[in-house]
């Protein structure tokens, strides 16, 4: 047992955290108590502190969307006094698709969505499906526009040379890939 030098009860010792510098090696205050304290020292420096939601056991409270949550939808982190990630996976995939858009396309979700609505809501090539893929020039990395998944691949598979694009697009209308044999091993293509 020890006693608290803030609330003035004595509890037992597990209800006081750790501190190497002190003899006994536990705080003077109690869990409870250091937690009042330093919430009243966040308020009085205008600091809004994390309010603390008691979560059941195998559950955990996540301060983005605000929902208790199974620890089954935490990742894990073994650095935290709880071995779990500070956000729920959910939280964290939408922070890590937004922190992807700004540091490979330089684009906030707004500016990706503005691009999009200037689109028509369609892809640029088939303007038929959803865009969702960012393209962009590989070499320049400039923004070109957002694309359907088919359309990123297709372009991906081409390279981004036009020259191969036009005549994957010849050869679609039909006009049959008939290479003229200018010299032994050297083909010339029809223009």
């Amino acid at each position: 047992m020890k006693r608290c030098s803030r609330c003035k009860q004595s509890k037992p010792r597990a209800s006081f955290a750790s501190n190497k510098a002190v003899r006994d090696g536990l705080q003077a205050y109690c869990r409870e108590c250091s937690a009042a304290y330093y919430r009243q020292r966040q308020d009085a420096s205008g600091r809004k502190p994390r309010p603390r939601v008691a979560a059941p056991q195998g559950h955990k409270y996540c301060q983005r969307c605000e929902q208790i949550k199974p620890h089954s939808e935490w990742d894990r982190n073994r650095t935290a006094s709880d071995g779990l990630s500070t956000c729920c996976k959910a939280c964290r995939a939408i922070e890590g698709r937004a922190r992807h858009l700004k540091r490979h396309y330089g684009l906030t979700e707004t500016e990706r969505d503005e691009l999009v609505a200037s689109q028509g809501g369609v892809c640029c090539i088939c303007l038929a499906a959803v865009p969702a893929h960012v393209d962009h020039c590989h070499e320049t990395g400039r923004v070109r526009g957002v694309l359907c998944f088919s359309c990123n691949a297709a372009l991906g598979q081409f390279k981004d040379q036009p020259e191969v694009i036009r005549r994957a697009a010849a050869y679609v209308e039909g006009n049959a890939w008939k290479p003229t044999l200018v010299a032994p091993g050297v083909y010339q293509l029809p223009s």
